[in-house]
Order: C-alpha cells, then sequence, then structure tokens
C-alpha cells in the first residue's frame, strides 16, 4: 500500500498512546488496516494479540474484509465495542444471543410502560425513540437515575419508566446494549484476574471513530489497555455528532492528559471532497471552539463552487429539489450519485411525496415513520371518519376529550355511539352535555368540506389546536414538532377534494413508502446528516439549512451548537464534487431566517 508522510507515520507507529486526527475522506480505514499489517509483518506481534474496534457491524466487517483483501493475516480480531463486551461477557457469565432483550420487544416495553403512566406512544415513534435513548445516555454516562433531570419528558414519569424497564431486564435475566458495557466494566473491577487474561489476550488495541466514544466504554478500553496502554485512537473530533448517545468530544480532547506524551498524528489530506468543498466545509467547522487546531488540504482541484440557494418557501425549495434531480439525470448522471440530506426524517415527507409524484427511483436510508400512522393523523382521520357517517365507539372514544369534554370511556358503547344516549348519562351537568352537543355539531358542519378545510376546522374550531399545546406543554415537549405534523397533513391534504378519497389514498401511500424504503437500485438516497456519516456521493443537497433547523431549535447551549456545527460539516463533506445549500424563506406562513451556519460560511 502506498501511503503519505502522515500515513506512514501513523501506520509505522510502534507501541505506546497514538491519537491520529483523521479528517474527512483522510484514508483512515487504510491506515488501520496497513498498521495492522505492520504490527504483524514487521513488529511480529501476534495476529491474535490485536483488538480493533469500531461502533457498527457493518464498518467492523467493511475493516476486516479490506483487511484480507490486502493480504492480511487471520487471528485478528475485528468487532464493535457491543461484540467485544457481549463475547467477554458470555466467557464470563454464560451469557448467550437469547439473553439480550430484541429491539421490538424492548419498545413494546417502554411503550407500555409509558402508557402506565398516561403517556400512548405505539404511534408516535419519535417520542418513543427520544425515551429510549434518554435510557440508553442514562446508563453510557454513569448518571444516577435518582438525581437525573430528563431532557425530553416529565421527570418523574421518565423515571418511572427507567425504573419498570431496569426491574423487567433483572427479573427476566435480560440485558440491552449499554448493559453490556455497565456489565463488563463491574465484572472488571470486581475481578482483576478475569481483566488480567484480558489483557494479556489484548496487547494492541486499534479503535476506529474514536469521536464517538462514550464514557463508560472508554473506561473499559483504559482498563484493557494497562499496563502497555498500546492504544490506538483514531477519529475526527470535529466529526462528533452522537452527543444525544452519550458519546463526548472531550474524550478525545483530553487523549493526552490521560496518555502525556502520547503520538498525535494529522492526517490533513482530504482524497475525497473537491477544493472548493473542502474550503467551504472548513470556513464553517473553524468556528468550532472545542477543537483539535488542524488545516485540512484538497488533493483534488477546485471544482464547481458550492451552491448556496434561498427559497420564497420549503414548496419551492421542494420543486427545486426535484428539478436539479432531474437536471442532474438529463446530464447522464446516475441517481445513486445524488444524496438529499436533512435534519430530521420528518422533515423528508413533503419532498418524498415529489419524488413519488414525478416517478424518481429513491433509496430512503433512515427509518421514515409514515406520517399517516402518527397519533395526529390518526385523531384526525377519527373525526373525520365520524364527519363521514361512521358510528363506531371506539373512533369517538379516540378523540372524545380531544379538546377536553370531561367524558369517560365508560360510557361509551364500543361498537356504536348515540350522542342523545351518551347526553342522558351527564344530565346532572350541563356543561358535558353542551360539549358533546357541540361535538356532534361541528361533525355534521365538517361533513360538507374538503379534506383541508376540514383538518383547519378541526384545528382552529374544534379546538384540536388548543388541545396539542395542552398536551406538549403537560408531557414538556417542544408544541412546535407537534404543529410541524399537524401543518404537514393540512399539506397532504391540500391535494384532495374527497375526504374518502384522501382515507382510501392512505393505503396507496404506505406502499409506495415501503417500496422506496427497500429501493437500492441506482435511486436518490434520502438521510438524516446523522445517518449520512461514513458515506460519500458525488452530488449532495443539504436542505432546510435554515435557524431553529440546522442548528436545531433546541440546540441552545454553546456546546450543543457546536455539535450541530459538526453536524452540518459531516453533511458537507460527504460530497465528492458538487454540493448545494438550500434554505427557505417560509414555512407554513411562518418567516424563517438562514441559518447562522450560512452566514459564517459566507463570511468566512
Amino acid at each position: 500500500m502506498q501511503f503519505n508522510d502522515a500515513q506512514n507515520r501513523a501506520v509505522r507507529h510502534t507501541a505506546g498512546p497514538a491519537l491520529v486526527l483523521a479528517g474527512p475522506g483522510s484514508g483512515k480505514t487504510r491506515v488501520i488496516t496497513g498498521r495492522v499489517q505492520f504490527l504483524i509483518n514487521e513488529c511480529n506481534i501476534s495476529s491474535g494479540n490485536i483488538l480493533v474496534v469500531t461502533f457498527t457491524r457493518a464498518a467492523a466487517e467493511e475493516m476486516r474484509q479490506r483487511y484480507e483483501r490486502s493480504g492480511g493475516k487471520t487471528g485478528v480480531t475485528f468487532g464493535t465495542f457491543h461484540s467485544i463486551f457481549f463475547y467477554i461477557l458470555k466467557n464470563a457469565y454464560g451469557f448467550s444471543a437469547a439473553d439480550i432483550i430484541k429491539e421490538d420487544d424492548k419498545r413494546r416495553f417502554i411503550a407500555s410502560a409509558a402508557e402506565k403512566s398516561g403517556t400512548i406512544l405505539e404511534d408516535n415513534s419519535d417520542l418513543l425513540k427520544d425515551i429510549i435513548n434518554e435510557i440508553s445516555l442514562v446508563k453510557s454516562g454513569g448518571y444516577d437515575i435518582d438525581s437525573y433531570y430528563a431532557l425530553k419528558y416529565p421527570a418523574e414519569e421518565f423515571k418511572h419508566i427507567y425504573m419498570e424497564y431496569d426491574r423487567y431486564l433483572k427479573k427476566n435475566r435480560k440485558l440491552d446494549f449499554d448493559d453490556m458495557m455497565l456489565y463488563t466494566k463491574q465484572l472488571f473491577l470486581a475481578r482483576g484476574d478475569i481483566l488480567a487474561r484480558w489483557q494479556q489476550r489484548f496487547t494492541y488495541i486499534l479503535i476506529d471513530e474514536f469521536q464517538d466514544i462514550n464514557l463508560i466504554q472508554y473506561q473499559i478500553i483504559k482498563m484493557i489497555a494497562l499496563p502497555e496502554n498500546n492504544l490506538f485512537a483514531v477519529g475526527d473530533d470535529d466529526q462528533s455528532i452522537y452527543g444525544f448517545r452519550g458519546s463526548d468530544p472531550n474524550i478525545m480532547l483530553d487523549f493526552t492528559k490521560n496518555y502525556q506524551g502520547a503520538d498525535i498524528i494529522k492526517l490533513d489530506v482530504n482524497y475525497r471532497c473537491s477544493k472548493n468543498i473542502v474550503d467551504t466545509s472548513l470556513k464553517l467547522i473553524n468556528n468550532n471552539k472545542l477543537r483539535y487546531n488542524k488545516r485540512i488540504v484538497a488533493d483534488k482541484s477546485c471544482g464547481s463552487p458550492v451552491d448556496i440557494r434561498g427559497f420564497k418557501n420549503v414548496a419551492q425549495e421542494n420543486e427545486a429539489i426535484v428539478k436539479l434531480v432531474m437536471e442532474y439525470a438529463e446530464r447522464g448522471v446516475r441517481y445513486d450519485d445524488i444524496a438529499i440530506l436533512y435534519r430530521t426524517n420528518m422533515q423528508m415527507q413533503p419532498v418524498i411525496n415529489k419524488f413519488l409524484e414525478y416517478n424518481i427511483p429513491i433509496c430512503i436510508r433512515d427509518s421514515i415513520p409514515n406520517i399517516y400512522e402518527h397519533w395526529i393523523a390518526l385523531d384526525i382521520f377519527a373525526y373525520i371518519k365520524l364527519a363521514l357517517g361512521s358510528e363506531s365507539g371506539r373512533d369517538f372514544m379516540r378523540i372524545m376529550n380531544k379538546p377536553k369534554r370531561y367524558l369517560s370511556r365508560e360510557n361509551i358503547n364500543p361498537s356504536k355511539i348515540k350522542y342523545d344516549e351518551l347526553a342522558a348519562l351527564y344530565d346532572d351537568k350541563p356543561w358535558v352535555v353542551s360539549r358533546i352537543y357541540q361535538m356532534k355539531a361541528d361533525i355534521k358542519v365538517m361533513s360538507k368540506m374538503t379534506p383541508k378545510r376540514a383538518v383547519r376546522y378541526i384545528q382552529k374550531v374544534v379546538g384540536y389546536g388548543d388541545y396539542l399545546k395542552e398536551y406538549a406543554d403537560y408531557k414538556g415537549i417542544d408544541a412546535a414538532n407537534l404543529n410541524e405534523i399537524y401543518e404537514k397533513l393540512c399539506d397532504m391534504a391540500e391535494e384532495y377534494n374527497d375526504m374518502r378519497d384522501w382515507i382510501a389514498s392512505t393505503g396507496e401511500y404506505a406502499e409506495k413508502l415501503r417500496k422506496s424504503n427497500n429501493s437500492s437500485d441506482n435511486a436518490v438516497s434520502l438521510m438524516t446528516l446523522h445517518g449520512s456519516k461514513g458515506l460519500e456521493y458525488r452530488n449532495v443537497i443539504i436542505a432546510e439549512v435554515n435557524e431553529d433547523i440546522i442548528p436545531y431549535k433546541t440546540a441552545a447551549p454553546e456546546n450543543n451548537i457546536e455539535e450541530e456545527r459538526r453536524l452540518l460539516y459531516v453533511g458537507m463533506t460527504r460530497a465528492k464534487e458538487r454540493l448545494h445549500l438550500f434554505f427557505a424563506k417560509n414555512r407554513y406562513n411562518h418567516d424563517l431566517k438562514p441559518s447562522r451556519f450560512i452566514e459564517e460560511i459566507m463570511r468566512g
């Protein structure tokens, strides 16, 4: 293998700790596989004593395959943190794969525990995901649940869910991926003899994507690396974007404090991106304060200027994205050479509709929730079905207290709703009777409306918009996120003149979405900025680079803003030849500002 000077220095590092700062497209995988060969072939290190750790199975397998294709000897251990820790626990305690809780079971149990505290989560995947991520954050950060204050959920309810989940795991002798870390650390602290055996086994440790490591992972690795400390950490502090999972860029920034005298090597040549893309991305990331000072140079020529454009509104931006993709295709560019990146997966829904409309093949790299399965959509359709003549008690029960009407489920016949009979049960509460008949009148009025008018009527007149605000306040979540879902549904309703047609179309939409999720043959890739990490495309469009989106509205503290800046930097450096940064000036009749990051890039 051919290496530049910095790569060669990293490959030929012999013993002791080393930190390799590997910028985007700088050849870090070649360096890691090359170093493993150097240790075996030139330093006579046994392949069985070498451990290569990364964060995903796909990355570990790719690393192993590249090593073997380059003629590497067998015996080297390539694995994820979780697979290595589970292997240690398996040897110590006899755990098997059957003892690992399945993700579906985990989601179901946490949703059930949340329901007991008054929140329905089955069809609210975003909030469920937030709770699961925060449970992981508590475990990986080593926080005490008794003194932990939840970030995205009422504190006492979160603690209840956490404790219920913890009891369930212990009662059923199950463990999740975070437990693998906790149990391994506890094992090593309690059993020095077992730790010593693993120290003797893995005398050389190489870690890929070191910037993504969390505190407990680092503590365990440091224990195994003793006493020689042959720890070879490769990563880029400018690409640390998983703070919500517990990763901490300060671990990488403090590496030389923990390992004084460690070798610091900078891989500063970007072989992926054009010079214009490299220089523009550096204008952005140089605004971060918590980072190693580094100079990145491009191996490629200038290429096309970075395209920064604003649009009147999000609808025009989406039209421009589709038009740009079609122009690329007309010039002979393959669809799979194009990627469109968003801050969140819910932002993709409108542009997905556009691509489906124009029959442009797309591949959705992230899990995109079907908006029609969101609980807000199910509420709206319950109202609409009643307006269309449904007498289903189940539809009625779903929305009877949205907004609050003080109705009891015990008084509802699930097979058929009769307003007069229901009102008679509340004859001693005239304010409830009034609400029942107002609901009946509203539903009758809606029966003659178009879908969009009905959706607006439910929001403004029926009072569902007020209900969403009260719900958000009670749950301690951002009402703007719920309103955004509602506005998207309103936009989608505008395409239909008849409510029956709209309801009927949801099945077809789900099928198209399913096919798009499975598509991968020459299709435009849609993904979040987080999901783009580690990938590269000739042409990249980053959409909605607006304030409160990138950076995200909840990223207030300076450290969070720096992570948001790193996130955009990651997205920008996925592009090899052409990069487009788009933003809108209006969304759902609300003015938007370009992201502060756009200003930094233009100013830089």
